[in-house]
């Protein structure tokens, strides 16, 4: 019996699946509608598509946005708060910091409960763990019974300085399970062993509230696949790069809230030691937006403190930018009647106008139709024939609108997408002191390719790679993935004073704790990886930056170190005294990684031609471009723009310039033509000028 392994990333508008036999390298890459209304179908077809019965599945790498959804559509589970006593308001207060500093109409983030939904139990402990208050079981069994009556799902506890002492919030979990036996909960220092209250406070409601529908859903299709004779190792794709359980991810379901595009920062890592492109730039472009991140000397940058639309996740999570630039983002008059596009989304129903299920509304897709970026000689998914005619009478009201030909309002919608996410790719290296062309760029997604070589010409990148099954690409990166658990201690004090016993007892009880889970989920002592770190800052800073835990001379060491870091992000170092923050350990069970397989080279022959497309880049005037199907092209082989290049999950357009050759792995290398600015070019044509006349 054959031995595949299946990863599947449900999107806004498609579900990308990818088949590998590790056997013989072969991956196989399909797209299947997503269904919304029911997640485990498009799923299970997501599997009939890659022709991968369950039973043969060894394992299966999942990706889900249903948590996120929930989360932007406001219909997450009912939530109660229960906060130490005297503390009821810190979630709904949060911090009193201002983002947009001069927006005279800002309001804070919605949370996501009203007040009333907040509760207190009478308890205290201190920074350091020591029990000021003693747990008042009696009020805890009353506050237990108003949210059973009050018909909450779930319940999030969150005590202050549970991190140092977590025994008050382990006990109202008990009186929780005895008294409100139907309730979800979670405890705020299971998720974050930090400080900052409002920070974990967030956490545990953002994972509380998702935590009833994702329970549901990893139910329903973990049965749905047990029917089907799955027996193998079932992962869920997570926010900091690596892979849970399915049956952890039921547990701290907040840890998968912005894991959609982590598994292709995770497949760039990758692909970036492979092909020995140690630094890129990565921007996944899908149905409803648009993911950029950086790969750093072949690793992902990860940060501590993510966010979502306000609310802190106090969990480890990759550095990933979205805006909302999909394919199906849609394009709108403001009330100024300028053009706008996203980050509303045609989404998977109906979709954009294109697709021919119903969608009227002008989208990137579209706009993309009418240019000849797309076309309809090359069905899309294999299966979906795009429609010229339903795409330009989706256009045709906005243009009519504007005063302006359809393709001028194409050239428009493609034109202030490709500005939006060349302010995304800014806003990860520029505006945090890095420059791009220090990097290559690396388009995936259903959308990537179609923008790539205009966001990196504008931001002067030389390069753009595009990978190998760049439509499911993060499905790809999925399989990457190894199993991961992070855990952290805080604890403020001087690094100069700190006993290095300190650091190994702190240290000690965490590797206990990760090494009990991760043989719990089937990984031997051979199959583990245990990564220490410690965040340090200056005396008087309020943040904190992070550096490897060292050998030998600690204290010395990590000073070092962390100055070293502190000039590199910040351009100066001080004198003053260093403290610790709290201490890191990333726990990794190691998964067997499939080889990225080798591409056929070329012995002879040139690379097939389909024939030409026109294509309308900079005016209504069409251009020939030369179709080139992906399929066909081998290692080796050269195309010189301009030319589109069709493939069955996305597709590649390059320029006049531009220049694609097909490297080991069947990366597409594109050597992007440099943008002329506009005295050069009048320079050029002045000399051009004078050779005529001599």
């Amino acid at each position: 019996m054959a031995e595949v392994r299946v990863a599947i990333d449900v999107g806004g508008t498609f579900t990308d699946v990818v088949k590998l036999d590790p056997h013989s390298g072969e991956l196989r890459f399909e797209k299947v509608a997503t269904t919304p209304a029911e997640p485990t179908k498009g799923v299970l077809a997501a599997f009939t598509a890659a022709q991968a019965p369950l039973g043969e599945v060894t394992t299966f790498n999942h990706g889900s946005t249903l948590g996120l959804n929930s989360l932007l559509t406001r219909t997450g589970a009912k939530v109660a708060v229960v906060a130490t006593a005297g503390f009821r308001d810190v979630y709904l207060l949060g911090r009193t910091d201002r983002r947009p500093m001069y927006a005279l109409t800002y309001h804070k983030p919605e949370a996501l409960l009203k007040r009333r939904d907040t509760f207190e139990v009478v308890e205290r402990s201190l920074f350091d763990g020591s029990v000021v208050t003693p747990f008042d079981e009696s009020g805890a069994r009353s506050v237990a019974a108003e949210i059973a009556a009050g018909g909450y799902q779930a319940v999030a506890v969150a005590f202050l300085h549970s991190y140092a002492n977590p025994a008050h919030e382990r006990a109202m979990r008990e009186v929780l399970h005895e008294v409100a036996p139907g309730v979800e909960v979670t405890l705020s220092h299971e998720l974050s062993g930090e400080y900052r209250e409002y920070e974990r406070t967030s956490t545990a409601v953002l994972d509380a509230y998702i935590k009833p529908i994702m329970r549901t859903y990893l139910d329903a299709l973990t049965k749905r696949l047990d029917e089907g004779g799955f027996t193998g190792r079932f992962l869920m794709s997570r926010s900091g790069g690596g892979a849970m359980t399915a049956r952890a991810a039921t547990r701290q379901p907040v840890n998968l809230i912005l894991s959609g595009p982590a598994g292709g920062v995770v497949g760039a890592a990758s692909l970036a030691k492979v092909i020995g492109t140690p630094n890129l730039i990565t921007i996944d472009m899908g149905g409803t937006s648009l993911d950029a991140s950086l790969v750093v000397d072949g690793e992902p940058v990860s940060h501590q403190s993510a966010e979502f639309e306000g609310l802190p996740i106090n969990t480890t999570s990759l550095n990933i930018h979205t805006i909302g630039a999909g394919g199906g983002s849609i394009a709108w008059l403001d009330a100024a009647g300028a053009l706008q596009v996203g980050p509303q989304s045609a989404g998977a129903t109906p979709g954009p106008a294109a697709y021919g299920r119903g969608g009227t509304q002008p989208t990137f897709t579209d706009a993309a139709l009418m240019l000849g970026y797309m076309g309809s000689d090359v069905p899309l998914g294999g299966s979906l024939v795009l429609d010229d005619d339903l795409a330009a009478k989706a256009l045709q009201h906005t243009a009519d609108q504007l005063g302006m030909s359809l393709r001028t309002l194409a050239r428009g919608i493609l034109r202030i997408s490709t500005t939006k996410i060349v302010g995304a790719v800014r806003a990860i290296t520029v505006e945090l002191g890095r420059d791009p062309k220090d990097f290559a760029l690396l388009a995936f997604g259903g959308g990537g390719g179609l923008v790539a070589v205009d966001v990196a010409r504008e931001l002067g990148i030389p390069t753009v790679v595009v990978p190998p099954g760049q439509g499911a690409f993060s499905a790809l990166g999925m399989l990457m993935a190894d199993v991961q658990h992070d855990h952290a201690r805080t604890d403020v004090l001087p690094l100069a004073s700190a006993p290095e016993s300190s650091f190994e007892e702190a240290f000690a009880a965490m590797e206990a704790e990760a090494n009990a889970a991760l043989a719990e989920e089937g990984f031997g002592p051979d199959h583990r990886g245990l990564h220490r770190s410690v965040d340090l800052r200056y005396a008087g800073q309020e943040h904190a930056a992070t550096v490897p835990y060292p050998d030998g001379d600690v204290t010395d060491s990590l000073a070092k170190s962390f100055r070293a870091l502190h000039e590199r992000l910040y351009g100066h170092v001080m004198d003053d005294p260093v403290e610790i923050v709290t201490l890191r350990l990333r726990a990794v069970g190691i998964v067997d990684k499939p080889a990225w397989p080798r591409h056929a080279e070329r012995t002879e022959g040139e690379p097939s031609v389909l024939g030409e497309r026109q294509v309308f880049a900079r005016s209504d005037t069409g251009v020939p471009y030369q179709l080139v199907t992906r399929e066909s092209l081998l290692v080796g082989d050269v195309i010189e723009g301009p030319a589109v290049v069709a493939e069955h999950t996305a597709t590649t357009v390059l320029h006049a310039g531009d220049r694609l050759r097909v490297a080991e792995h069947g990366e597409l290398v594109i050597s992007v033509k440099a943008e002329k600015s506009e005295k050069s070019e009048k320079a050029e044509e002045s000399e051009k000028a004078e050779g005529n006349d001599r």
